[in-house]
Formats: structure tokens, sequence, C-alpha cells
């Protein structure tokens, strides 16, 4: 009895956490609504299925239980019990599939009329494109891939040359119109997610993968790396703020496009190429320590090696560790920044803008 009575307390226990629970969905965001519903329903159906299936257990144990003098019998055919069971199953199958099978055709069906946006993950950070006036995008590369072309746009297409680029991890979007996200990937896989639109979608090296959905609610949401992409996989996060389409249109004539971007100094530029190389997802400029040490105070201090001996962090360092960052490895760190290809303009912009964060 020991058992029948655990059992039923776990079974009556897990019922009633699903109904009490505090962890739920997250408040709902976008048109994917259907998804939610998609999850309740499978949630019904196998709940159900784990009550009959248990309370069916409970009652062989409580009815045949051992008992002096009683034998079971083998019984290895019952064609009604097996129909009944298959048509109990097929239906429940069917319940559970049919309303993922519209959600997910929903989902994969790009709307025409839809504002396009290429999301671009690298380790560790997002980047955005949009067409520009000519709503077309210029044709990419992975060899034109540089600190200062981050897009690997063609130079020479006539259509790259107005393209906006968002260079930050902050993306806005306007309310109630349709976007369809194009997704690309520079080094490894990654995911994008959005919890409260329901959107979420792979990165595949050499493939554009898609995704679309219509924002409803004015507001700033968090955008996630759903697909472990290395150490610093945590990091890699993003900002996606909700506006009017007024707002929305003054925020985007702000933004550069690839014209500019090809045309302007590296003189004051060290944030701006950093954030682009995804240098501040390991890198503070607030003191906190992450994969990487703070920048915050750190220019003219000195450091300890894992080899044992003590650097000053200045200029020659720093581009040191930005060219060939195994060469020397701080003390309580691992050794996993990448390489960086960069002119010396670039690197003197870096050394200039560290320096700007020490006192």
């Amino acid at each position: 009895m020991a058992f029948v009575i655990v059992t039923t307390i776990i079974v009556i226990g897990t019922v009633l956490w699903n109904f009490i629970t505090p962890w739920w969905f997250t408040p709902l965001a976008s048109n994917w609504g259907a998804l939610d519903q998609t999850i309740i329903i499978s949630l019904w159906v196998t709940g159900v299925a784990f009550v009959l299936v248990s309370g069916f257990i409970l009652y062989c144990v409580v009815k045949f239980r051992y008992k002096e003098g009683h034998k079971s019998e083998y019984e290895p055919e019952n064609t009604k019990l097996e129909v009944i069971l298959t048509a109990i199953t097929t239906v429940g199958v069917i319940i559970l599939l049919a309303p993922g099978l519209i959600a997910w055709n929903d989902y994969v069906n790009l709307p025409e009329d839809a504002m396009e946006v290429e999301g671009v993950g690298q380790q560790w950070v997002w980047t955005y494109r949009f067409p520009g006036e000519d709503g077309v995008y210029g044709n990419t590369n992975g060899r034109l891939f540089s600190s200062k072309n981050t897009f690997g746009l063609d130079p020479n297409d006539p259509n790259s040359q107005d393209d906006i680029l968002i260079r930050s991890n902050h993306l806005h979007l306007p309310i109630d119109e349709p976007v369809v996200f194009q997704l690309r990937s520079k080094d490894v896989l990654h995911d994008f997610y959005i919890p409260q639109f329901r959107a979420k979608m792979d990165l595949v090296p050499g493939q554009q993968t898609n995704l679309w959905f219509t924002p409803t609610v004015l507001g700033t949401y968090e955008v996630a790396c759903a697909e472990y992409c290395g150490t610093g996989h945590f990091a890699m996060r993003g900002i996606i703020t909700v506006d009017t389409m007024n707002d929305f249109q003054s925020w985007l004539t702000e933004q550069p496009t690839f014209f500019d971007t090809m045309n302007e100094g590296t003189k004051g530029q060290g944030k701006q190429i950093a954030q682009t190389l995804g240098c501040v997802a390991c890198h503070s400029d607030n003191g906190k320590n992450g994969i990487g040490p703070t920048w915050k105070n750190s220019f003219g201090s000195q450091r300890m090696m894992t080899s044992g001996e003590t650097v000053i962090v200045d200029a020659e360092y720093i581009k040191e560790s930005i060219v060939n960052p195994n060469e020397k490895t701080a003390q309580g760190y691992a050794p996993v920044m990448p390489a960086y290809k960069m002119s010396d303009d670039e690197l003197d912009a870096i050394v200039e803008y560290i320096e700007t964060l020490s006192e």
C-alpha cells in the first residue's frame, strides 16, 4: 500500500503543480499565440494520458494484489482491446501533431509585404542590416569580411552602398508591422531567440535561415543565443525595442549606410570598432571582469601573466593582445580570444578608447 499512497501523492502533486506553478509563459508580444496554444494542447493531451495510465497502474496494483491461491491467466490475444488502444493512441497522436504542423506551416511561410531585416551572428555579438532606399540587399561574400567591412558586403555592388548597417546589438522595429528576419552566421551555430515574440531559429554557417513575426506590444525585449556557441555563449545578448512607426523611422535615419562606414575614419571610433567585432562580449567597460579582463581602469596597470611575468598594460601590450592574443595570457583567464587582423589606425583607435576608460 505504501507504493499506492506515494504514487497517488506524486500524480496529484504533479497535476496541481501545473495549475499553480508561478513559472509559465513570458507575456506574449507578437502574433505567435498559436505556438502557446500548441504547447497547451500538448500539455493537456499528455497530462490526461499521464493521469489515466497512472490510475490504471494503481487500480491493477490494488485490484490484483497478491493473494494466497490466486493465479494470473495468460491471454496473448485480445483483438477488441488492441483495436481500442490503437484507436485511442491514433487520436492522441493526431491531436498532438496537427496543431504543431499548422503553426509550423504559418511560421515558415513568409509574408510578401513584410519588412526585411538581416540578422548576423558571430561569437559573441548580434548585428543587423536593412536594405537601403532601393529595397535591395547588396551581395555579401565571406572572403570580404574585415574589421571595417564586418558584413562582408561587396563594395563593387551598387546595391550595397545604401544598405543600412546596425553595428550594435540594439535593434529597433515598428509596432504592428510584419518583419522577416534573414539570419546568417559568420562562424559557428547560433540561435536567434526572443522569448516574448516566441521567435526562435538556428543560424547555420554557410546558409540563410528565416523567421517572421509581428511585434504587437511597445517595449524593450532581450535577444538571446539559444545554441551553445562557445565560451562566451552566455554573453551573446541583444536588445530589440519596439517603437511607433515615427520613432522607428527617426531612429533608422540616424544609422549609417555601408558607404558611410567605408568612408569614415578610425579616429575616435575605438568604441564602435570594439562593439562591431564583439570585443564587448568578453571585455566590459564598467569594471566587471568577464571572459576577459575589464577595460575599466586597465590602461597603465600591472597585470600578471600565466607565465609568471608581470606586464604593463600599455599600447604595445594591447596591440599585441589583439593581433596575437595567445602570446601572453593574463592569469586567471583561458586562452580563448581569437586573433584579429586590423590596420594600425584601427589598433590605435582601440588603444585610445581603452585609455579613455582609465583614470
